[in-house]
């Protein structure tokens, strides 16, 4: 079993041995304003940068790292600190402290909410910029190749896995890559603890956050608090294979419960069925095509398919398509107007209303491959032994049939079957003393962490799990709307005991105002829906789910 390094080093060293770590435990926190534009319901918080070491199994070698945090401090009676995070891996974590110390008030009367932007990833606003692979674009597939997974030539898949074998080689090449991972990482969270003056840290992590989280508990068992892992992989298991069950969970949405909400909000032009809405897609897809859009790239828009902006996004593709296709436009629901727009807005940078199919197939929303954030790979392909490509190429030959809209391309596109670089850390599984204080959260559709990976988790550590019936989403606490899931993390979290499992309610789709139930497998909640209220912070709370989901989007 991996040991901590900082708690091994607590033991009294030998009077003429230099203590590596007195310089990390024995710097001040120097408290101050913070580079990124704060949101305009989030609560002001401060920020600082801390001193870590590049490698914490040897802390004297090696170029020291800067890991920024930030702090919403407790406004009342202060009962310790929450490290929350957004996922990724990669996601810069400061921000979130002041967004959900305005969303959870009372939460926040009793801690200081602290977030952090974690190795790797730079400063959040700031000119840090973080481990960055240097990708070599003319390596690249061409803009003409018009990739579509499904063509299984020799040369389509050829072409497929040149850009993860590109990726992963540009990321490797950093002498940073070995010591970004999540082991290190645990680390300087445990750092941040000792530099707060805490006894325990308490946390709350949202998709790979959950990982992170458990795997803090794992190797500091007596200074983990009260956990929370909302939105979770399998922490007990292997994390690439949370990747892995992209197409499965990303097929299952989109069958059961986004072509059933596109078939109801948008009839007239996408079809009055769920199995019309799939045809219409099809359509779409080669249509798209024939205007320069690659099937790849078309079938993106619907992966990860996590929060609201995500589901607008992938209406106004289609909805503007089959009005350039079918020559008929008809007025978007009234209810979905101003979500509409505002995606528009993010993601094409026009009002909804100007949208067309010509500006959808001009600037399609892809990834920009010329300097690729390293930390998602880094730890991704870093934690654990990885699988090998030709492994991935026959995960793609196996899915695609069963999960065409995102089966195919998955594992042509993962870069963790070029990783070539070993573990340097084992990550243990939770113990019994850690796992006791640590509540997991699910939806029972969400695209981009399983529900299955998640009930896994939950069940091989023994830990509680509060289920969300029928929501699609991505991340559930504080940003979704739900007072059946926030009522239970709160009273957790401000002294409560852990609640039992339980099985909540999911609360409307955007637009509407009751759920559909979909059959799946979380069961049946205990009691019935109730309407979410849309109230003054009920778009704060919709911006933030896009940040998490869009964090984790990133594969």
């Amino acid at each position: 079993m991996a040991v901590s390094v900082l708690v091994a080093a607590t033991a009294p060293a030998a009077a003429t041995t230099p203590d590596p770590l007195a310089p990390y435990r024995g710097q001040q926190v120097a408290w101050g304003a913070c580079p990124f534009k704060q949101g305009t319901h989030a609560r002001a918080a401060q920020c600082a940068r801390i001193t870590v070491p590049r490698d914490w199994a040897a802390p004297s070698a090696g170029t020291d790292l800067q890991v920024s945090i930030s702090r919403a401090a407790a406004t009342a009676t202060r009962q310790g600190a929450i490290l929350v995070n957004p996922g990724g891996p990669g996601g810069q974590g400061t921000s979130l402290a002041g967004a959900l110390a305005s969303l959870e008030p009372a939460l926040n009367e009793h801690y200081d909410l602290i977030g952090m932007d974690p190795r790797g990833t730079g400063q959040e606003g700031g000119e840090d910029k973080g481990y960055v692979c240097r990708v070599p674009l003319g390596r690249l597939p061409a803009d003409d190749d018009d990739l579509d997974a499904r063509d299984r030539s020799a040369a389509s898949i050829a072409v497929h896995q040149r850009t993860p074998r590109v990726l992963a080689e540009a990321c490797q090449s950093d002498a940073l890559a070995p010591f970004v991972t999540t082991w290190q990482t645990t680390h300087d969270m445990d750092l941040i603890r000792a530099l707060l003056g805490d006894e325990k840290l308490n946390y709350l992590g949202f998709s790979y956050g959950t990982w992170l989280g458990a795997k803090y508990a794992s190797l500091f068992p007596d200074r983990a608090g009260k956990l929370v892992l909302d939105s979770s992989v399998n922490f007990e298991g292997r994390l690439q294979a949370a990747f892995e069950a992209f197409p499965k969970i990303d097929q299952r949405q989109f069958d059961g419960v986004y072509a059933p909400w596109l078939a109801r909000r948008f009839p007239d032009q996408l079809g009055r069925t769920a199995v019309e809405v799939r045809a219409k897609w099809e359509r779409l897809r080669t249509f798209f095509k024939a205007k320069g859009v690659p099937p790849d790239v078309f079938d993106s828009v619907f992966v990860g398919n996590g929060s609201t902006r995500q589901w607008m996004t992938g209406a106004l593709v289609l909805t503007k398509g089959a009005a350039a296709m079918d020559g008929t436009a008809t007025p978007p629901p009234a209810a979905l107007r101003s979500d509409l727009d505002r995606a528009s807005r993010a993601v094409f940078g026009r009002p909804a209303d100007r949208l067309t199919a010509a500006d959808v197939a001009a600037d399609p929303p892809e990834p920009d491959y010329a300097d690729v954030p390293g930390t998602r790979l880094a730890v991704a392909c870093g934690d654990q032994p990885t699988r090998t490509a030709s492994w991935y190429k026959l995960l793609s030959d196996l899915q695609g049939p069963a999960y065409p809209l995102f089966g195919w391309a998955y594992g042509l596109s993962e870069a963790c079957g070029f990783w070539s670089d070993p573990p340097q850390h084992d990550l243990p599984k939770l113990s019994p003393r850690a796992a006791k204080n640590i509540l997991v959260v699910q939806g029972e559709f969400d695209p981009q962490t399983g529900y299955e990976q998640a009930e896994a988790a939950a069940r091989a550590a023994g830990i509680p799990m509060i289920s969300v019936a029928d929501s699609p989403f991505h991340g559930q606490y504080a940003v979704s709307g739900n007072s059946c899931v926030d009522d239970l993390v709160n009273g957790f979290f401000l002294g409560g005991a852990r609640p039992a499992a339980t099985i909540c309610p999911g609360v409307p789709l955007p637009g509407e105002h009751q759920v559909f139930p979909v059959p799946g497998p979380a069961g049946l909640p205990a009691e019935p829906s109730v309407p979410a209220a849309r109230d003054s912070l009920s778009t704060a709370r919709e911006r933030l789910q896009d940040d998490i989901s869009a964090v984790n989007r990133d594969r």
